[in-house]
């Protein structure tokens, strides 16, 4: 029998105006509710953080919340009915529920077109001083640099190049206990790596230079190769430019102009000598010197009920001391422009806000795109059906006493006390990193899915919208909004987190920082820089997948020690936690240490287990980006080298689990096939990490050990790239070495563009001097033994080398001629060079140097490919621990 509820038991109204409101627990059909003189009975189940009619809608009227329209009715909405456009509809067809939805919307997205009223505009005076001096403990830094909250050591890298370098040096610091610093870190990114300028270099060095001079930074060391489009030389005349006080930072700029490992002593010794010099006391600090990043992500409903009108109030305090706040993703204020502007400095700042927000929506459709696709999978799930009920929710972290004072470019410097509004996309990392760069010292991470971002030289603290997923996710999070919910006075909580926020401030740690989690990423780079090319994009074939006609040579009769496993025939097999989105990586990569550690699957011949970190998933738009995404995770959770497979969701993604299994469903692979976990929903990193082990202790008793068993050639699958300078002797032996293998029979993939098929000499001994179109689309693994080529859309040396990994290739073969670059988590990368100078500068970093008789090389190498597929040699890049992992966006893909 269905139960009858009084409306505040089981739902909320944020303002008495609204004609929807928002149910607080799950109300099945039927349910009967008394609001006021009226009574009403639910038309189907309403899931937590959904929406309902509370008055009847006539088609065409808007649906309010906040008083605030975002969409209008389709048909007649009456009181009980759910509240539904086509958007929510398809985001929860694609979960495991257990209830039916309606048939049809009932409502359309509506975005009401602001317009600013210069003449009716009045200016208010910001909030003021409290007669309360409040104080934190920091170290005050020279020249204008304000005051930190932390004291680290960071080890930049300038550009993606140096990333595995900058992580591996960060690393060996790990236990460091010095008094007076809080650590060494690493900030590793996707960025500048390319030899082309990026449309994204101003944003990358306005963070980049942000980063160097924080208050936070104790020193910093910056590393990078030098033929970058963005390097240390770049980056140093940026900040002498823009008057960044570099002066005042204890730093060292290095190139790794000769081999890592000794480059890797060099950066320790000087870490040492500042371990040594930088360590300083705190000593009490005024308010005026605080800097707050306002931060929400993997929103709900309830996001602008508790969470951010919680984290404005202690803002607005800040405020009044003489702080700074700062509120950020432009995107997720769209359609929220009248509260945002409700108070604000001067029209100027207002003009100012809006064109910002017209920018970005500019940027976005010349990709195709628009920002009405922002809210993600986990968005929806949780009550968020449009961008408008997503950005009302985000304004609310500006308090309504505060005014909006200035609005500031993607990492500019705050300059002054005040609230300001920072240009960037909805991406939380992203986003977060450009907050940081402008002197943020503290963060507010608010979520209702419970999200776990932290960052790693800037405290984080997590701010959840309701009691239960608190209480679910307690171990990570470190304030429960929701008791403003269950009748806390938010006075009450405010004064609570105020006292918080200046402990935390003053040195105590965030549950982020006891959990030793932290990722960073910067506003990736934007393919396209006007619409002209939209529709050829658009329009471009998809390659079909076949292999290409190359005639073979015979080889040399040679063998490898191959296994005979659950993938068939290969050269090794591999344990992965693959995470679904950005937010999963470095768990996953925590998880995969863990079993590294502990010795997992070894009698069952499982040689290691890795996790593919990337930074995709989520806050990103484009179909294609999206396709590209789905095909490569797909592939490389069939990659022959997998032996088994989790699949690790943060829980509020785009690309969550129950997206993941749709997608092998269509493909007709067995979901059960493989393990799964989700942060969020599993209670968090521990009880996730907990699941994943047992999940492959389970599996791994389960199935039976490989057994060794010798192979010829045609069992190979080989990846084979040059970066660089390639000389025609080079060129030769890669040529002969590509019809060797495919006259043995094995697969061959190379990609296009690059310096490989830009060699004529290559070029006419494998395809009669044709330049062949890619025959594989990025990420799509082989389906049959021969030659193929990678569709490749960037230039970024990463990404092509995990396009190749998710062919199904088994190792890659690489020639440099610039200097030797970072290797695969799971499939070996053999570096070779015929360059001089590269044998001479970087002798320790090459896996073979071809020197001595051309004629020889092509043999050599082939042994060399026959010991890695037999597992009796490891590639220098895995020995030295430079890897690294980065799916593509694509020529559409942008951040949002």
């Amino acid at each position: 029998m269905s139960q009858t509820y009084a409306f505040d038991e089981v739902a909320r109204l944020p303002l008495p105006g609204d004609n929807v409101a928002i149910a607080t627990q799950r109300l099945e059909a039927g349910t009967g509710i008394n609001h006021g003189a009226a009574s009403f009975y639910l038309s189907h189940t309403v899931m937590e953080g959904h929406r309902f009619a509370v008055a009847p809608i006539a088609p065409g009227d808007e649906l309010l919340s906040w008083e605030l329209p975002f969409g209008r009715a389709t048909a007649l909405i009456a009181p009980g009915a759910y509240a539904c456009n086509q958007g929510m509809l398809d985001a929860l067809g694609g979960r495991a529920i257990d209830f039916d939805l309606p048939a049809e919307p009932n409502f359309a997205d509506h975005i009401e077109p602001y317009r600013f009223d210069e003449g009716s505009f009045t200016p208010i005076d910001q909030v003021t001083g409290t007669d309360e001096a409040r104080t934190f403990s920091g170290y005050l830094r020279a020249r204008g640099r304000g005051v930190g909250t932390r004291n680290y050591i960071v080890v930049l890298g300038t550009s993606s190049r140096t990333t595995g370098f900058a992580r591996e040096l960060a690393a060996r610091f790990a236990d460091a206990d010095t008094p007076g610093v809080d650590g060494v870190v690493a900030i590793a990114h996707t960025e500048g790596g390319g030899w082309e300028k990026p449309n994204n270099e101003e944003h990358l060095l306005r963070t980049l230079a942000g980063f160097v001079v924080h208050p936070n930074v104790a020193a910093v060391l910056a590393v990078d190769y030098g033929s970058e489009a963005v390097n240390n030389q770049i980056l140093q005349d940026y900040m002498a430019r823009n008057d960044y006080p570099l002066g005042s930072v204890p730093h060292l700029f290095m190139s790794i102009d000769g081999g890592f490992a000794g480059r890797l002593l060099e950066g320790e010794r000087q870490i040492r000598r500042w371990l040594a010099e930088v360590g300083v006391e705190r000593s009490a600090q005024p308010l005026e010197h605080l800097r707050l990043a306002l931060q929400c992500g993997g929103s709900d409903a309830f996001s602008g009920i508790s969470g951010n009108p919680l984290a404005s109030w202690v803002a607005r305090e800040i405020i009044r001391g003489g702080g700074g706040a700062n509120l950020a993703e432009t995107d997720e204020l769209i359609g929220a422009e009248p509260y945002v502007l409700q108070n604000v400095r001067d029209a100027e700042t207002a003009h100012r806000f809006l064109a910002m927000v017209e920018r970005f929506k500019e940027r976005v459709a010349w990709h195709g795109e628009s920002c009405e696709g922002n809210p993600s999978g986990g968005n929806k799930f949780r009550g968020l059906y449009n961008i408008v009920l997503k950005s009302i929710g985000a304004a609310m972290k500006r308090h309504p006493d505060v005014r909006l004072d200035y609005c500031i470019e993607y990492g500019e410097r705050m300059r002054a006390g005040g609230y300001y509004f920072m240009d960037s996309p909805g991406n939380d990392l992203e986003s977060i990193a450009g907050q940081v760069a402008s002197g943020c010292n503290a963060i507010y991470f608010v979520t209702g899915n419970g999200s776990i971002t932290n960052f790693p030289f800037v405290p984080t603290i997590k701010i959840v919208t309701t009691t239960p997923r608190f209480e679910l996710l307690a171990a990570d999070m470190d304030v429960n909004a929701g008791a403003y919910q269950d009748g806390t006075p938010m006075d009450e909580l405010g004064a609570e987190l105020f006292d918080l926020t200046l402990n935390v401030a003053g040195g105590q740690r965030s549950k982020g920082e006891q959990a030793g989690h932290a990722q960073v990423q910067i506003w990736r780079n934007w393919p396209q820089q006007d619409g002209s090319r939209l529709e050829e994009l658009r329009a471009a074939p998809v390659p079909t997948g076949e292999r290409l006609q190359v005639e073979g040579e015979e080889a040399p009769a040679v063998e490898f020690a191959g296994l005979r496993g659950g993938r068939g025939l290969v050269s090794d097999q591999v344990g992965l936690v693959l995470p679904t989105s950005l937010c999963s990586g470095q768990i996953a990569q925590m998880i995969a240490a863990r079993l590294n550690a502990e010795g997992f699957g070894r009698e069952k011949g499982i040689s290691r287990f890795v996790a593919l970190v990337h930074t995709e998933g989520c806050g990103v738009a484009g179909a294609e980006a999206e396709a590209l995404y789905a095909r490569s995770m797909l592939s490389y959770l069939t990659h022959p080298l997998v032996r088994c497979a989790v699949l690790l969701e943060h829980g509020c993604e785009k690309t969550h689990n129950d997206y993941m299994r749709n997608e092998l469903a269509e493909r007709g692979l067995q979901a059960d096939d493989f393990g799964w976990a989700s942060v969020q929903l599993d209670g968090g990193i521990d009880k996730a990490g907990e699941k994943v082990v047992d999940w492959f202790e389970h599996r791994l008793a389960a199935i039976e050990p490989a057994l060794p068993e010798s192979a010829g050639l045609q069992a190979l699958r080989v990846g084979l790239l040059a970066a660089g300078p390639l000389s025609k002797d080079a060129a030769a032996v890669l040529a002969r070495l590509t019809r060797w293998l495919v006259g043995a029979g094995a697969t061959v993939v190379v990609p296009e563009g690059g310096a490989l098929l830009g060699s004529a000499t290559y070029k006419d001994a494998v395809f009669a001097g044709q330049t062949p179109a890619a025959t594989l689309a990025h990420g799509q693994a082989v389906s049959a033994p021969g030659c193929y080529v990678l569709e490749t859309p960037t230039e970024h040396w990463t990404e092509i080398v995990t396009g190749l990994g998710a062919t199904g290739v088994e190792m890659i073969l690489a020639h440099t001629g610039d200097h030797p670059v970072q290797g695969h988590p799971l499939v070996p990368v053999l570096q070779v060079s015929a360059e001089s100078a590269v044998q001479v500068r970087y002798a320790e970093d090459l896996d073979f140097a071809l020197v001595g008789p051309a004629d020889a090389w092509a043999n050599e190498l082939l042994d060399l490919l026959v010991e890695v597929a037999s597992r009796r040699y490891q590639p220098v890049a895995v020995a030295q621990h430079n890897t690294d992992f980065q799916f593509t966006r694509g020529l559409l893909g942008v951040s949002m």
